[in-house]
């Protein structure tokens, strides 16, 4: 496991998707297995750590958010070219053994993948989500939601050792 300090991503509201005061979290080349093997170990990393929920799939092709939740993806195949933050945000080349930690109201969206891109994605506390599209009817509702959703008790590939359990004091 080559589990190194997370890049951090810093994104302003932009009028449509709020983001957060929390930077995105992206660690990259967290571990080496892929496939099956890759998206066991996640599992198991993150359930270890209290995110659980999980699933198995690809991100979304269209601008969206979670305003219940924070989130953690991990690449266990291909690769991808993700935008985060929203139109103003920034675009991420993604690649197996890569980790994505969202805080509660950052955008994201896939805009191209690889055929075999496949991701692990879990929950603190196992935490149900919704998934929002920057509507303006959202917001209100959206922006509360955001403030109140808990911080975790422990970082999904450290714990309480590094990464968000330090960074987003």
């Amino acid at each position: 496991m080559n589990i190194t300090q997370p890049h951090t991503y810093q994104f302003n509201d932009d009028g449509s998707i709020p983001n957060n005061k929390f930077p995105l979290l992206v660690y990259r080349g967290t571990f080496k297995a892929t496939g099956q093997e890759g998206a066991e170990w996640l599992e198991k990393r993150f359930a270890e750590h209290n995110w659980t929920n999980s699933w198995r799939d690809g991100v979304f092709s269209y601008h969206h958010y979670h305003s219940i939740t924070h989130k953690v993806l991990g690449v266990y195949a291909g690769n991808a070219l993700l935008h985060m933050g929203g139109e103003r945000g920034e675009k991420l080349h993604v690649t197996a053994g890569d980790v994505l930690v969202i805080p509660a109201g950052v955008g994201h969206k896939k805009l191209q993948a690889s055929s075999d891109f496949a991701v692990v994605g879990a929950y603190p506390d196992g935490r149900d989500y919704d998934i929002l599209r920057g509507e303006p009817g959202d917001r209100p509702r959206a922006l509360e939601n955001i403030r109140n959703v808990p911080l975790p008790l422990f970082d999904p590939i450290w714990g309480t050792e590094k990464g968000l359990s330090k960074i987003w004091q």
